[in-house]
């Protein structure tokens, strides 16, 4: 196994990068059955990677303090989202996955997103994929956190809300 090296010497300044405009966003909306659930997933192509950050709202909540809720959370490899009354995202598809890898290793699985109180904050850097990569795909939300074991989407539930990823107006890709 080789070393990795230290995120220190990539100089990602963090700050400056979430003042600037994204290359790319998406806008979440939840399905019929999770009308309340809104967000945004902005996309910041660095030279360390992908920085992701989102911010959702309206995502159910659950009682005491053992029953936080959280949600899975993936880059889909379909191009909308749209689909049928038994699954209102269908058309999302599949997790990202161009490697052929096995879950949790497709490049489209992510951090699960942790509900505080119907809200939610997530901010990540991953090397899994470029800003580029993932234009036009979509992001999605499902009800129960991903199990990172179970082939081949974690179990992590029934898709609630969707976004499709698309390029920031005004912003400029090298």
């Amino acid at each position: 196994m080789s070393t990795c090296s230290s995120c220190g010497n990539s100089r990602i300044h963090l700050l400056t990068i979430l003042r600037s405009r994204p290359q790319a966003a998406a806008h979440i909306a939840g399905s019929e059955s999770y009308p309340d659930i809104s967000g945004k997933v902005r996309f910041y192509q660095t030279s360390a990677g992908v920085i992701v950050w989102a911010e959702v709202n309206g995502l159910p909540c659950s009682e005491g303090p053992c029953h936080g809720q959280i949600f899975g959370f993936h880059i889909h490899e379909g191009s909308a989202c749209d689909g049928s009354m038994d699954d209102p995202f269908a058309n999302a598809m599949a997790h990202y996955d161009p490697s052929g890898c096995e879950h949790p290793r497709h490049a489209g699985d992510l951090p699960p997103l942790f509900g505080n109180h119907g809200c939610a904050l997530s901010l990540f850097l991953t090397n899994r994929f470029s800003v580029n990569e993932v234009m036009g795909r979509t992001i999605l939300i499902h009800s129960r956190p991903d199990d990172f074991t179970t082939q081949p989407s974690g179990s992590s539930g029934i898709k609630i809300a969707c976004g499709v990823i698309r390029r920031a107006a005004g912003s400029c890709m090298r």
